[in-house]
């Protein structure tokens, strides 16, 4: 596995955070953990795809969010350790999410990879997240938001960074 390259003084003025999602039962931040480097693929919406390839930066902080649960919560977490680059499972005829209108010279879909920082001592349920004024135009409380990946601002990364420490 290769290290994650070093952030500099200025990557950290400049850092974004973001919340990806992902089924527990698919890929845990326990398997983050274990495996400590992993590419974030089989991402088949565009705009998700347009935030990863427009937005995300190496050394980004990552709320990993386990969804489609019974308690679906921030558990950890991650870092955006790679630019973003093709995903293999778009040319792949065997995988789900192939995709025939991707080419090697023009590919439709691409990945980030990233690295495990910490899991959480107490998951963040959404049920917490949702009591919080301070939380309520947070992307991820928004109804409707079916997205897997999503910008979070400054000041809802702060305060849920707060609430981790309780």
């Amino acid at each position: 596995m290769l290290d994650c390259p070093p952030m500099s003084t200025a990557a950290k003025s400049t850092m974004n955070h973001w919340l990806m999602k992902s089924e527990p039962d698919v890929f845990s931040i326990d398997d983050l953990a274990s495996r400590g480097r992993e590419n974030w693929d089989c991402i088949r919406n565009y705009q998700a795809r347009n935030m990863m390839r427009d937005d995300m930066r190496i050394g980004d902080e990552i709320f990993f969010y386990h969804s489609s649960c019974e308690q679906p919560a921030i558990v950890g977490i991650a870092r955006v350790c790679s630019q973003p680059y093709p995903d293999p499972t778009q040319f792949d005829r065997t995988s789900k999410y192939y995709d025939p209108k991707s080419t090697p010279d023009e590919p439709r879909w691409i990945l980030v990879d990233v690295e495990f920082v910490r899991k959480l001592e107490r998951p963040i349920t959404l049920v917490e997240i949702k009591s919080h004024a301070t939380l309520a135009d947070m992307i991820l409380t928004r109804r409707g938001n079916r997205l897997s990946i999503m910008p979070v601002d400054q000041r809802h990364w702060d305060f849920i960074m707060r609430l981790t420490d309780r």
